[in-house]
């Protein structure tokens, strides 16, 4: 199946952009590099989405922890560094993540695990590496999976609490799917109970990662930059609330009454708001499968620190259920950056949550404090706290409860259907991706646009399912 893009007319645009975060920036800019007329349209008052940087308290910090993959292709990094030049530095990963009551670095180091861990869950660890070979085949839950992966015992010590914490429900709940597309997440455990057993010492990996000088945000901003050098015309403040087709075109329109017609539109809303503003509508079957389709939520909390570095670490995953803060990053330890303060530093605290969840109503002192009490559990150092601020965002992860598959086929297959209209990024695909993949995404979906100007639907669908084998790296 093919869509032919109609030719330039005045107030027309060869291609619509929804959505100004890395897939929007960067298929909007591959387009018009391409000679396209572009229009992308966000509803915020910035592009980047997720992955944009902001000052508190004159520290860069970004929403959440955002790392870019060293081992990408080579033509997206050879692309970045022309963007970034020397601002993308390569950086030593310095994470952490705790287990039972010690810290242990990311990616794990056997002697360090043979060092720290309790003999018991060390005996554990062993007996589970030895039997990997005899244990069952993988089920159907994220439980099944992993535990038939990496053993019982480091199941029960992290990815179980982890599951329960990101996703709010038990890994018996959560499908298969999430567990098989993360396997390389699981590799680093293994690597490091194989050299358990066999009596092996040093770093299971040697662990990097991109990052921009000024905060992940510079990223975007400068894919921004570039986009409008190459004629994209940016609309920010411009919520879409009607996508609708017909015979020869595409018309958006958005909230302030504004419309503009293109003859292909790509969409990174998420699938439910795509299904209630598209024309024609979705059926009722595919209506009710779209509002099955979750998300988690997350609150970010930014503590202040008053007296420079609070560690030397970038991040701490935490397990731990008695709180229900599952990471917390500095972010001025992801870069070198002479510019950052050396007065002060940013804590930022991730809680998963949902909407409905008492924390999610907490003011920011007592967020704070929260965070607090989860320094003094787990053992981190305390915060000489000069200010806090925080951001709730509603919709963050998409949530593989067990049976998604079948609400998300259903979406899925009527939106492949919508004539001149491409759903792609996080939320157009209901996909936990990292950003070096969103930006692989939209070079997929800009390379099926053939030069006669038809969208070639049997390359995406290939793109498509080579990225739904892909995996992600470590967290």
């Amino acid at each position: 199946m093919e869509d032919r893009l109609i030719s330039h007319m005045a107030g027309s645009y060869d291609l619509i952009v929804i959505g100004a975060g890395p897939a929007g920036l960067a298929a909007s800019w591959r387009a018009a590099q391409r000679g396209m007329k572009v229009a992308l349209l966000e509803r915020a008052d910035h592009v980047g989405g997720l992955a944009a940087s902001f000052d508190v308290v004159g520290v860069r910090v970004d929403q959440g922890s955002h790392r870019l993959d060293p081992h990408a292709p080579p033509e997206l990094l050879t692309d970045l560094r022309g963007l970034l030049g020397d601002d993308l530095q390569q950086r030593r990963r310095s994470s952490r993540i705790r287990v039972g009551d010690e810290w242990l670095s990311l990616p794990f180091r056997a002697d360090e695990v043979s060092r720290r861990l309790p003999a018991s869950l060390l005996a554990r660890v062993a007996r589970d590496s030895a039997l990997s070979a005899f244990r069952r085949a993988e089920s159907d839950t994220y439980a099944g999976v992993v535990r038939s992966r990496v053993g019982s015992a480091l199941y029960d010590a992290v990815y179980g609490p982890l599951a329960e914490k990101f996703w709010g429900m038990s890994g018996e709940n959560i499908s298969a799917e999430h567990a098989r597309r993360h396997t390389a997440r699981l590799g680093t455990w293994r690597v490091a109970a194989r050299a358990l057993t066999r009596g092996r010492r040093g770093r299971a990996d040697v662990g990097g990662y991109y990052y921009p000088r000024t905060g992940f945000g510079e990223l975007v901003e400068t894919l921004s930059s570039a986009a409008t050098d190459s004629g994209v015309d940016i609309r920010t403040e411009a919520e879409v609330d009607r996508v609708r087709v017909t015979e020869d075109e595409v018309e958006v329109t958005t909230q302030d009454g504004d419309a503009i017609t293109g003859g292909l539109v790509f969409s990174t809303l998420p699938l439910p708001v795509l299904a209630r503003i598209a024309r024609p509508a979705p059926s009722l079957t595919s209506i009710e499968s779209s509002a099955r389709l979750r998300y988690r939520a997350m609150i970010l909390v930014y503590v202040v620190h008053r007296g420079g570095r609070w560690t030397r670490h970038d991040s701490h995953d935490i397990p731990d259920p008695r709180t229900p803060v599952a990471r917390i990053s500095e972010p001025v330890n992801y870069r070198d950056n002479p510019d950052d303060p050396t007065d002060r530093t940013v804590l930022c605290a991730e809680i998963p949550c949902s909407m409905t969840d008492e924390v999610w109503g907490l003011d920011d002192e007592s967020l704070a404090d929260l965070v607090d009490e989860t320094l003094g559990l787990t053992g981190l150092p305390g915060v000489d706290r000069m200010h806090v601020e925080t951001r709730r965002i509603g919709q963050v992860y998409p949530i593989y409860r067990a049976g998604y598959e079948r609400d998300f086929s259903d979406v899925d297959t009527w939106a492949r259907m919508i004539r001149r209209v491409v759903t792609l990024g996080r939320q157009g695909l209901f996909v936990l991706d990292n950003i070096d993949q969103a930006l692989l995404m939209a070079y997929d979906a800009v390379d099926a646009i053939r030069d006669d100007g038809r969208f070639d639907r049997y390359a995406w669908t290939v793109a498509r399912e080579r990225f739904h084998r892909s995996t992600d790296p470590p967290v």
